[in-house]
């Protein structure tokens, strides 16, 4: 299995999704871009995910900031949103170098403005419109990815 599909309802289940997944996490990095049209919860999910994790301070989007880091489960935890990224030449002066560290987790939206300045991907969610829902797919790409995949409920 490479591929897992969720049907959410609302906001609550897309909250149920982020906790379900830091429930399967393993305590080793993983690297989450996420895609989505704007609204399709992409933060909303972020968010549930991170505290899931226990990080105890107020979890801000990163629109503006483009970066957040967290501390979570002994580990960074690391939230970027590239919306207002135009070409990935601009992430240099991030210091985007500590995403490479292997016990990080990194939550990327919108991760195709910033296609080669990024750690390669071990899972991506695809967040879609659904009625008045949302769908939400997610796809392994590595090893590490697909262990999740089998862990996730």
């Amino acid at each position: 299995m490479t591929e897992r599909l969720w049907t959410l309802a609302d906001e609550a289940a897309t909250h149920a999704l982020g906790r379900s997944f830091a429930a399967a996490l393993d305590g080793g990095g993983m690297v989450i871009n996420l895609h989505g049209e704007l609204g399709a919860g992409k933060t909303t999910f972020a968010r549930a995910l991170l505290g899931a994790l226990g990080v105890g301070e107020r979890i801000k989007s990163p629109t503006y900031s483009l970066i957040e880091r967290y501390y979570a489960q002994g580990r960074s935890a690391w939230h970027l949103d590239l919306y207002r990224i135009a070409d990935p030449g601009e992430l240099e002066w991030l210091g985007l170098d500590a995403l490479a560290d292997p016990a990080a987790l990194v939550l990327v939206e919108w991760p195709e403005r910033g296609r080669g300045a990024l750690p390669a991907a071990d899972l991506t969610l695809h967040l879609a419109y659904a009625g008045d829902g949302r769908q939400a797919r997610l796809q392994a790409h590595t090893a590490r990815g697909h262990d999740f995949l089998v862990r996730a409920h």
